[in-house]
């Protein structure tokens, strides 16, 4: 099989295992079924905006032309920090776009993603998140009206817990205290300033995640297409937005959003 366009992040589908979906121009490629065998992904050289579709010779984020780096909504600096997010004041680069995607729902998250993280996101989406993250187990914390008091949440657990994915223990597939996310959830319940008490999620179960990983790396060693050009090998697992080689070489589609790739498998 032969394919070949622009890279953007794959598309999940909830299950046991996850399933994945990689769109490469008109080409729709279960990526989960090509496990076992061979695959490789060559940079073209080309790297286009994944707003405007520009070619440019650099990209900024995941995958913006400066311009729109600069000026679109979804680029935002409340996408990293969402305390900063002023949808319910009417603000923000596209107060439309705000009010369409941030005034609404959020949730306040604890994740097992390589140590146990916090996060924000759309309630709407959060199992989705979670894959993305690679989260071998996942709760709900809190649930707000809009994102900025999402954000203030996550800002008073930040003392006690990371908001960074630890992609080389996830990807490693460290060991999980099932128990570990029910004691983090107390600890987090705790240090909830009182103002934002009544959005608290005392009760939520646990999800626990499976992927379609038959191998994981000791040492994951992460690719970069503009240095190295291209990753080649057996493919052994997808994770989080993850493929996983044999030997050890992860590509992390997500970032790499805007690149042009062939796809031989």
């Amino acid at each position: 099989m032969d394919a070949a366009g622009t890279l953007s992040k794959m598309r999940v589908t909830p299950g046991e295992p996850v399933t994945y979906a990689l769109h490469l121009g008109d080409d729709v490629i279960a990526v989960h079924e090509l496990l076992g065998a061979p695959l490789t992904v060559t940079f073209t050289g080309a790297r286009y905006c994944r707003v405007c579709g520009e070619r440019v010779e650099k990209l900024f984020g995941e995958g913006y032309c400066y311009p729109h780096f600069l000026s679109d909504p979804s680029a935002s600096p409340c996408i990293i920090r969402p305390e900063l997010c002023e949808a319910h004041l009417g603000g923000g680069r596209d107060p439309a776009w705000e009010a369409a995607y941030h005034l609404r729902p959020h949730v306040v998250y604890l994740a097992h993603s390589g140590g146990v993280k916090v996060g924000v996101t759309g309630a709407d989406h959060t199992l989705t998140r979670w894959i993305d993250q690679g989260a071998a187990a996942a709760l709900r914390l809190a649930e707000t009206p809009y994102r900025r008091l999402a954000g203030e949440i996550e800002v008073a657990l930040k003392e006690r817990f990371s908001d960074r994915t630890v992609w080389q223990r996830m990807l490693a597939g460290a060991p999980v205290d099932p128990d570990e996310l029910l004691r983090a959830r107390r600890d987090a319940l705790a240090a909830i300033p009182t103002p934002l008490a009544p959005w608290a999620l005392p009760d939520e179960p646990v999800t626990a995640l499976v992927y379609p990983v038959s191998q994981h790396p000791a040492k994951p060693r992460s690719v970069d297409l503009g240095r190295d050009g291209a990753v080649s090998g057996r493919l052994v697992g997808v994770r989080g937005q993850y493929l996983l080689f044999e030997g050890g070489a992860v590509l992390n589609v997500r970032r790499h959003t805007g690149h042009h790739v062939t796809l031989r498998a």
